[in-house]
């Protein structure tokens, strides 16, 4: 079993929630290959002012195994790719299975100028 780094909220509580992101008609997961990667994640996901995530380790068969039950996408993020969040957000909990319907998922968009981008850019640069 191979392990991954996820983004977690609310980390073992009864209302952990794991991030997902929205795209196109489709909730996915993303799992990250390594943890400076999943760390850079969140580091941009706080600059949009989304709630601070912790990166827990996980075998990632437990993650594909609860995206399946979700019918929700997954994605591993390899060593190299740089993944930057989308403008929509959602978070669902997924310890407890409770999987919600996708309309009753909140959506919340984030408009960044291109001076924003450019700060969180250098940001990323400084990590790296």
């Amino acid at each position: 079993m191979a392990k991954v780094y996820v983004l977690l909220y609310s980390a073992r509580t009864e209302n952990e929630g794991i991030h997902t992101v929205q795209r196109d008609d489709r909730t996915k997961v993303l799992m990250f290959e390594f943890e400076d990667d999943a760390t850079r994640y969140a580091l941009l996901l706080e600059a949009q002012d989304f709630p601070s995530p912790s990166i827990e380790s996980l075998d990632s068969e437990e993650v594909e195994e609860f995206c399946r039950k979700a019918d929700y996408d997954y994605e591993l993020i390899k060593a190299g790719m740089l993944a930057i969040p989308p403008e929509t957000n959602v978070n669902s909990d997924w310890k407890n299975e409770k999987i919600p319907k996708k309309n009753d998922l909140p959506e919340t968009t984030y408009d960044m100028s291109s001076d924003e981008l450019d700060r969180i850019r250098r940001q990323l640069e400084g990590l790296i």
